[in-house]
């Protein structure tokens, strides 16, 4: 029996690029399009927002001579092209799918609407949420927060390279003390960086309980829809 009916899957644009040091490899996208279809053929509702790291950083393009507006726009330009991707791979495993795009960029994709979204829903569809919010200054991790509580979801899943949030970075501290659990408040007031501020105090203020997991390791987003306990679980 599936525990979560209709989820938001947050990845970042790095975990595309696999072995590459940018741009999007094959085989880790069609890796987490299989993922992905684990859980819809569950019957399961599915939102996805990929970030844009892997092509384009909005932060790092300003230390490069851009203005922040504008490098935060290209930054969303390249999560529209990871969405594309996305649903290029979906729809090869026999998913029906819709990208829809903050900023409004027909034929590309359709413009973002809670609307269009429960529809698309409703019709068995997985619905890749691009362009973040449509606005500067504004992260993925925000987007995906924000789309997620518009979309009612129960769980925001964050798949990331680490199975979970630790007392430091495990990747350097060999000592780092992973969380099973955690709540919204004892993560803030340790300051463990789980997402931006403002993403976090979305989810916080909604209610919207969050699950940190390592998305390389296949078969976990299927375990944690039927309920098995991986990764690190945050709630208010």
């Amino acid at each position: 029996m599936i525990r979560y009916n209709k989820v938001l899957l947050k990845l970042s644009g790095e975990s595309l690029m696999g072995k590459g040091q940018q741009g999007i490899e094959n085989e880790s996208l069609m890796q987490f399009a299989g993922e992905i279809r684990s859980i819809a053929d569950l019957g399961v509702k599915v939102g996805v927002v990929i970030g844009g790291g892997n092509i384009f950083r909005g932060l790092k393009g300003v230390d490069s001579g851009f203005n922040r507006v504008a490098g935060d726009y290209m930054g969303m330009m390249a999560t529209v092209i990871n969405g594309l991707a996305m649903q290029s791979a979906l729809e090869k495993l026999g998913l029906k799918c819709r990208l829809l795009t903050a900023i409004r960029m027909e034929p590309v994709g359709q413009g973002y609407s809670k609307d269009i979204a429960n529809t698309a829903f409703e019709n068995g569809e997985v619905v890749i949420f691009s362009a973040g919010t449509g606005n500067p200054f504004f992260t993925t991790d925000t987007a995906a927060a924000l789309r997620a509580v518009e979309m009612g979801a129960d769980l925001l899943i964050k798949g990331t390279r680490v199975d979970g949030i630790y007392t430091a970075d495990p990747e350097k501290d060999p000592d780092a003390q992973k969380f099973e659990e955690i709540s919204y408040k004892e993560a803030y007031n340790k300051g463990l960086k789980i997402m931006d501020l403002t993403a976090f105090t979305l989810c916080s203020e909604n209610k919207l309980n969050m699950l940190v997991f390592d998305i390389n390791q296949q078969g976990n987003l299927k375990k944690i829809i039927l309920g098995e306990r991986i990764g690190t679980f945050v709630k208010n």
